[in-house]
């Protein structure tokens, strides 16, 4: 996962096959997409699909994007060479760790919590203000898994959370508002639910904002892009 659940998750998968792929380049094709964190994701967003809460458009954009995504592998940024897939950071980090666990946590696991013991207290306004948020994160971190098994270039593994991120946010926005809406609107769930939800949405908004504008625009993107760029070079001399 990139900062809690972007690149953080590439970057992980990077520093789990380490220098083995040195070795043996071709090994890495596909190994990733059928990983016990890939499964779990993709089991994620099969569930959400089919209970109804996923809008249409939420479900458009991940199918679009998984397209477009091979496409801009095959057009724009073609992968140079193996080399390129070794990590962007260093992989003994201890506090980037730190920061992929948290997005992990603030991210995934304690909505999906809030998600099920909503449908237990029967907060159908926070299930379905939560869902969008969930549905995109499973779905972007099966598509770094993809893009890193199929040996995508570093522009396009880092683009991935770039473009899901962005997206994410207005997503988060608008569980926000509906959280605080909820003094208005009928609620009949706990009050420790009420501020649970309010916590949990604005950790969010502000994890994903600080992820995306003050880690992947101004670090991780450009690293990946500078990295490319000048394997490019090299390779045309």
């Amino acid at each position: 996962m990139s900062g809690g659940v972007g690149p953080d998750i590439a970057l992980k998968e990077e520093t789990q096959t380490p220098r083995s792929k040195k070795r043996q380049p071709k090994s890495h094709v596909r190994r990733g997409i059928f990983s016990f964190q890939q499964l779990n994701s993709l089991a994620l967003v099969v569930v959400l699909s089919a209970s109804g809460m996923v809008a249409v458009e939420d479900f458009a954009f991940v199918v679009l994007s998984f397209f477009y995504m091979y496409f801009m592998s095959k057009v724009a940024f073609p992968n140079l060479s193996p080399a390129q897939h070794q990590p962007l950071f260093d992989e003994n980090n201890s506090l980037l760790s730190l920061y992929c666990f948290l997005g992990a946590v603030i991210g995934l696991f304690l909505p999906v919590g809030y998600i099920f013991e909503g449908i237990l207290e029967g907060d159908k306004e926070g299930i379905k203000a939560a869902t969008p948020h969930v549905f995109l994160l499973a779905s972007q971190l099966f598509l770094e898994g993809v893009a890193f098994s199929d040996g995508f270039s570093l522009p396009m593994r880092a683009l991935v959370p770039v473009v899901y991120n962005s997206t994410r946010i207005y997503t988060v926005m608008s569980w926000v508002r509906s959280e605080i809406s909820k003094v208005d609107l009928e609620f009949h769930g706990s009050r420790r639910r009420l501020i649970m939800g309010r916590l949990l949405a604005v950790a969010n908004m502000m994890y994903w904002s600080f992820n995306l504008f003050g880690f992947l625009l101004p670090f991780y993107l450009p690293r990946a892009f500078k990295r490319y760029y000048s394997k490019s070079k090299k390779i045309k001399d």
